[in-house]
């Protein structure tokens, strides 16, 4: 069969050859596999770009969006809330609670998770399903830009992704340029509120604690060995910070929980602060929000120190 169609190629002109093989190569070429490798260091393929994700956490839910790729998401997970178009599309519940049969009736070629804790079991379930999955945990600044220039890899809206994650990146630039410490400034000593009952913070591993360092602070907890903690009251005292914030609309509350340590630093100077919780707690874009807002309370509460 070869040597036949050999023999044949010889009869056609060399030119009409050369294009033949062009176009062979253009067909070849129409649709090349996409490889990434997701935050859970498996790598993911698929043979052409998705059409139809699911979202299995409200910050990959910002991400695809960000990626350019919100229009192709059929799927989304519990508190997926932002941008507004996200209110709108079908959810499937959570990590915790998933709908897999609705999931799986919504035939996705892709599913992004929230790659930790009870994920890695769903991943498997949806891996033995024949579901292509990308493992989405940034832990930093620049693991948000590169998910975002990933999944737009895998949605082949790579122009768009290319794009907000540039600006993504100056802007986090920017930050850091215009809050940076000045030689004569000395950090400010940052406790964060994770969680007031029991009394919890976070070590310097945690991407909260990074903000807080780009921003001219210093957390005061950051050599605790595990990345959040339960910590003592006694224990606040003695590291006595100059600023304490925790994730909400308002610092009511937190002015609240302080209100009988008056010789608190940060409760003295009245450096206590709030960030909403959205902003800082999904590692989407929205982390740049979450930054600016904590470098201006850190700027205006070292004026008071």
């Amino acid at each position: 069969m070869i040597l036949k169609f050999s023999t044949q190629l010889q009869k056609f002109p060399l030119s009409c050859i050369a294009i033949l093989l062009l176009c062979i190569c253009s067909i070849a070429q129409a649709h090349p596999t996409i490889r990434v490798v997701d935050d859970g260091q498996r790598a993911v393929i698929l043979e052409k770009p998705a059409r139809r994700i699911i979202s299995l956490a409200p910050h990959v839910t910002e991400l695809v969006f960000a990626a350019g790729a919100g229009d192709l998401l059929v799927g989304v997970s519990e508190y997926s809330d932002f941008p507004e178009e996200a209110k709108k599309i079908t959810s499937v519940g959570n990590i915790f609670a998933l709908d897999l049969e609705r999931l799986l009736a919504l035939k996705p070629d892709l599913v992004i998770i929230w790659g930790t804790g009870n994920a890695k079991l769903l991943a498997k379930k949806l891996r033995d399903n024949k579901i292509t999955v990308f493992e989405s945990e940034p832990h930093n600044y620049e693991d948000i830009a590169t998910s975002i220039e990933k999944i737009a890899s895998l949605s082949g809206t790579e122009n768009i992704g290319a794009n907000t994650a540039q600006q993504f990146r100056m802007r986090l630039k920017n930050l850091a340029r215009k809050y940076r410490l000045q030689d004569n400034e000395k950090p400010v000593g940052v406790f964060h509120q994770m969680v007031k009952s029991p009394l919890m913070t976070i070590n310097h591993e945690h991407f909260i604690s990074k903000m807080i360092e780009l921003c001219g602070g210093k957390n005061v907890f950051a050599e605790l060995k595990d990345i959040s903690s339960t910590i003592t009251t006694e224990a606040l005292l003695l590291a006595n910070p100059d600023f304490i914030f925790n994730s909400g609309k308002n610092n009511q509350t937190l002015v609240k929980d302080w209100a009988n340590f008056p010789n608190l630093s940060a409760v003295k100077k009245k450096n206590l602060y709030s960030i909403p919780g959205d902003w800082l707690h999904r590692a989407g874009p929205r982390v740049l929000d979450a930054t600016e807002l904590l470098c201006k309370n850190i700027r205006e509460a070292r004026r008071k120190i």
